[in-house]
């Protein structure tokens, strides 16, 4: 679902109060955010990785702005498809789990 910032600081709160352990939102720009937290298809459960095979790209169809997932190179049978989340910087850290020799420590 397409929803502005303003909705998904909103929706944020919402899922913490909840008791929602995750949700499943993504930037598309400075102002609109694709909420997946409570539907999507399989592709909101890829994992952030500080050494991704893959990366996110937004591209217009028909006017509309779309979240394609491309990948960096071939992709083993069998392996966890994953990209960086890239959140932005902020003083408190989301600890990363990737296990990557390049591991950042963070997701922001």
């Amino acid at each position: 679902e397409t929803i502005r910032q303003s909705i998904g600081d909103l929706r944020e709160k919402q899922y913490e109060l909840e008791g929602t352990n995750s949700n499943y939102m993504f930037r598309v720009d400075s102002d609109t955010i694709v909420d997946a937290t409570k539907c999507g298809n399989l592709a909101r459960f890829i994992n952030h990785s500080c050494d991704p095979n893959c990366y996110a790209k937004i591209i217009p169809v028909e006017s509309q702005k779309k979240i394609v997932i491309y990948s960096r190179r071939d992709i083993r049978l069998g392996e966890e498809i994953t990209y960086d989340y890239k959140f932005p910087l902020e003083e408190q850290k989301i600890p990363c789990l990737c296990g990557t020799p390049v591991c950042r420590g963070s997701l922001n």
